[in-house]
């Protein structure tokens, strides 16, 4: 349960705690000090009453003379007075009693074994509890020879009321204590804690980069915490400028797809202008034919049309703005027309399909998803070389899209397979294509599967409903 309280209440509970443990102990010490101390004066006064009746009374027991015995009980009772002593019985060696200070609570031929139930030994008094009254029983000896026994009871109610008093003023300066140290440590902790809250609340943001903490809010001095302040804020721009490089990253990548189709489109471009100027000459030529006219003129509409969607699909591609665009299966159709000719200029055979339904498309960014396949695509075509077969599908599986790209070339390598699978580090001279796909595929929260099939390579990228870049 106190794992889920906040670190500025745990320590000061944890703080008090321990107190209270501590006062405890040091309670036991105190009691127990004072109870051996309490004790040691029972026990010498016990001895000096009945080493002083042991040399007064061994002749008058020996000849068992009750009234010598009792006249010596009534004389020491009177010198004892208000010394504890409230009851001192004294009983021959057979257990009875002989004489007693209160002949009404002992009499005379009474046994004494009743009353010495409970009594302690001289050597071994102990306070028990609550108890007002301690009884002593003790061997009375005369000429070296047991001749009776002498039974004493003290009043300890003193005793026990200073106990009590004692423990009380433990207890409410234990609590006294314990509340003190818990609201201190409750207040040290929260200005202790203070720049860990600012930390928290600075790591806790999770909308854009991390902010650098301010200058002035760092601890001084070469604290733990101004070093680990110190450290965040490294790490803040280390992550900025991770960012920045992986955005410079994307847009080099998006360039160098572009100009490696660059002779493609020229091509793709070139072919219908030289059409569309044949079709102009034949109009200049024939303008008194109208039906050579409009033939021409729709060879010019159709020749349009392609020159408008190369170039518009090139811009898509190429657009920094896309942020928030949902995919469609226009975006497809770009990536259709963009990459064609590259297949067309190795002789390369291209299987498309596009199968997956609109309201799914809908889910999912254009451009990380666009990205994705014109990358891959273009690695697939350069594995499989001239006269090679690619293919390239979007489908549905349990709600997610799957983009397959295969090919029929020789397969990745280790190193190609490192990039485009694992977060191990770029070796150098290699590629940065494949690494930014898995980046991009792990921003969308997918995941990438390559396996060969038969005689060619297949990579399945699947991206989960709700993904987002």
């Amino acid at each position: 349960m106190i794992r889920g309280l906040p670190l500025s209440l745990r320590v000061p509970l944890i703080a008090a705690g321990l107190m209270v443990l501590v006062g405890v102990v040091a309670s036991q010490q105190v009691m127990a000090t004072l109870g051996a101390v309490q004790e040691e004066r029972l026990r010498e006064l016990a001895r000096l009453h009945v080493d002083g009746l042991t040399v007064a009374l061994g002749p008058a027991v020996l000849r068992r003379d009750v009234w010598e015995v009792y006249d010596t009980l009534d004389r020491a009772t009177a010198a004892m007075a208000g010394q504890r002593m409230v009851l001192t019985v004294v009983a021959d060696e057979g257990g009875k009693v002989i004489a007693a200070s209160d002949p009404l609570r002992a009499p005379v031929d009474a046994d004494l074994g009743p009353l010495a139930a409970a009594a302690q030994a001289v050597e071994t008094i102990r306070l028990n509890g609550e108890d007002p009254h301690v009884r002593v029983l003790s061997d009375l000896t005369y000429q070296g020879r047991r001749v009776g026994s002498i039974l004493s009871e003290l009043d300890v109610a003193d005793l026990v009321a200073e106990r009590r008093r004692v423990l009380a003023w433990l207890l409410a300066g234990n609590a006294l204590a314990t509340c003190a140290l818990a609201a201190g440590g409750y207040w040290a902790m929260r200005r202790m804690l203070r720049p860990v809250a600012t930390l928290s609340a600075h790591m806790a943001r999770t909308e854009g980069a991390p902010v650098a903490i301010a200058r002035e809010r760092i601890p001084a001095g070469d604290t733990e915490l101004g070093r680990l302040f110190r450290t965040f804020n490294s790490m803040t721009g280390a992550a900025a400028a991770k960012a920045e490089a992986e955005r410079r990253l994307a847009e080099r990548e998006r360039f160098v797809s572009l100009g490696r189709l660059s002779s493609s489109l020229a091509h793709e471009i070139n072919n219908p202008l030289g059409g569309l100027l044949n079709a102009a000459d034949t109009i200049r030529t024939y303008a008194d034919r109208p039906e050579v006219v409009r033939a021409s003129a729709d060879l010019l509409e159709r020749g349009l049309r392609h020159l408008r969607d190369v170039a518009r699909a090139t811009l898509e591609q190429n657009r920094l703005d896309r942020q928030g665009v949902t995919l469609s299966r226009e975006d497809f159709d770009d990536l259709r027309l963009l990459f064609e000719p590259e297949t067309l200029r190795l002789g390369q055979d291209l299987a498309w399909q596009v199968e997956a339904p609109q309201p799914l498309l809908a889910r999912f960014p254009a451009g990380p998803v666009r990205q994705v396949a014109l990358n891959l695509l273009l690695n697939a075509s350069t594995a499989a070389g001239p006269d090679g077969s690619v293919g390239f599908s979007v489908s549905e599986i349990d709600g997610s899209l799957r983009l397959t790209i295969h090919d029929n070339g020789a397969g990745l390598s280790g190193e190609a397979q490192a990039r485009l699978l694992s977060t191990a580090p770029v070796q150098p001279g290699g590629g940065v294509g494949l690494r930014l796909v898995r980046d991009m595929v792990a921003g969308l929260g997918g995941r990438i599967d390559y396996f060969r099939k038969v005689d060619r390579s297949v990579i399945q990228v699947v991206l989960p409903q709700g993904a987002s870049c």
